[in-house]
């Protein structure tokens, strides 16, 4: 065959074990017993792992206004970034344009994708406008292979129509599709904004408050009870607040399609970094959160409260994130998390006894690929599956510098970090496309993946 993998530790969501991996073209065809290889990898002392899953990425602007700055990625970049971090398949949130439908946005970033992808991608409409056009769109999309919407409740626009988001909501259910929410209440944080300029509390150390866990957990909230009350399986996005956490677990406790992600900013750092001189570089959408947060969502990881681990990844150059004229409730949102996404996991998860390998597998490769229809293909190492394979080496040991990263942003939120545990070769589709950093693939390789209908957790 192809390529052989030997003497590797092969890990999925369920079970490890010591096999051999054998790839023809761009399957996984056999694992275990007698093989031959054209070529062959050995991974003594490493594991074999599925290739990642990250289905929150923003690779593509949300507006086209001329002049307005944006994330720095763009799919060459940031799939370049997925890559030599073991991320094989990236979920893209595609904004439509003022005045144009889901469908129309879809297409434009298909076009963009296809010529510059370097890693195979999936894409996720945006509901801006609920409007009749964009509502008789969502069955057709499902059917097509696009089974993910994403909603803004932040957006002032959404409880201004709140009943025709959750009409689309219905409807996404019913087609068998997933409705991403981002979850911060935009009247709360209006409020606590207005208080912080009011007392002259506008230095970026403040942003925070800002938008405060208030906002996250009474969206969250709000957000179980659509769940409930249109029947459509609900994906909570980038949560970072127990108080969050817990409104999950309580539609979760009546048996409610209620899926929860977190990021790897609210697992590794905590607001006592907005003290920092450069505190701005770490702004996100929601911001970060207490210790007692962040311990939360370590168990909630290891014991299943928690799905799902993206990054969001969203980046700036540095410049940008500390741009002066910013103040509390300007920050700009995002950081660069692609490249040590899983890296980190396993240096911080792993190798500290948090998760095993099996959940790791879990987090950040099978449960997103169940969620958004991905499975069989991706997500884990079977006969029949895409061999998108990740040799990772548990004791490689690097210092994290944004700045010689794959990613445009010339610098990261862990700069300095010693982080235990990298891929050593990473293969999408059958083909070595990433020896450690060195990203060997082309431009538009990358290949729109094959979806079908949500399948439960």
């Amino acid at each position: 065959m192809q390529l052989v993998i030997r003497n590797g530790t092969v890990v999925t969501a369920g079970w490890s074990a010591p096999m051999d991996v054998g790839i023809d073209g761009e399957q996984i065809v056999q694992l275990g017993g007698s093989m031959r290889g054209t070529d062959e990898i050995d991974a003594s002392g490493r594991y074999v792992l599925p290739g990642g899953v990250d289905p929150h990425v923003h690779l593509t602007a949300a507006t086209n206004h001329p002049g307005e700055r944006n994330w720095v990625d763009d799919f060459a970049s940031g799939t370049r970034a997925a890559l030599a971090g073991g991320i094989t398949t990236v979920g893209n949130i595609t904004f439509p344009y003022p005045g144009t439908t889901m469908a129309t946005a879809l297409e434009r970033d298909d076009v963009v994708a296809r010529a510059a992808s370097v890693a195979d991608y999936f894409l996720h409409p945006v509901l801006r406008d609920s409007d009749d056009a964009n509502l008789a769109e969502i069955a057709d999309l499902i059917a097509a292979g696009h089974s993910s919407i994403k909603i803004f409740l932040s957006f002032r626009r959404f409880d201004r129509n709140v009943e025709r988001y959750l009409e689309a909501m219905r409807r996404c259910g019913t087609a068998g599709g997933i409705a991403l929410l981002h979850c911060e209440d935009v009247a709360v944080m209006d409020c606590c904004a207005a208080d912080l300029r009011a007392a002259g509390r506008t230095h970026p150390r403040h942003y925070p408050e800002s938008r405060s866990v208030q906002s996250e957990a009474i969206a969250t909230a709000r957000a179980v009870a659509f769940a409930e009350t249109t029947g459509c399986p609900t994906y909570v996005v980038h949560l970072a607040a127990e108080a969050a956490l817990d409104a999950c677990r309580r539609g979760r406790q009546r048996d409610l399609p209620v899926y929860v992600e977190t990021r790897p900013l609210y697992l590794h750092l905590t607001a006592e970094r907005f003290e920092e001189p450069d505190g701005a570089k770490y702004a996100g959408a929601p911001p970060l959160r207490s210790s007692h947060d962040r311990a939360a969502l370590w168990a909630g990881l290891r014991f299943g409260d928690v799905d799902v681990l993206a990054t969001d990844h969203a980046p700036w150059r540095l410049a940008d994130k500390l741009d002066p004229e910013l103040d509390a409730v300007t920050l700009r949102q995002g950081v660069a998390d692609l490249e040590t996404s899983l890296p980190m996991l396993w240096s911080e998860g792993v190798r500290r006894g948090r998760l095993t390998p099996e959940r790791f597998v879990a987090v950040t490769s099978t449960n997103p690929s169940r969620l958004f229809g991905l499975s069989p293909r991706k997500g884990t190492i079977a006969v029949g599956a895409d061999a998108d394979v990740v040799v990772f080496d548990p004791d490689a040991t690097r210092v994290v510098d944004g700045s010689t990263m794959h990613s445009n942003a010339d610098y990261s939120p862990y700069d300095g970090w010693e982080v235990t545990g990298w891929p050593a070769v990473t293969i999408s589709r059958g083909e070595i496309v990433a020896v450690g950093a060195d990203v060997r693939a082309a431009p538009g390789r990358g290949r729109p993946a094959v979806r079908g209908r949500h399948q439960p957790l």
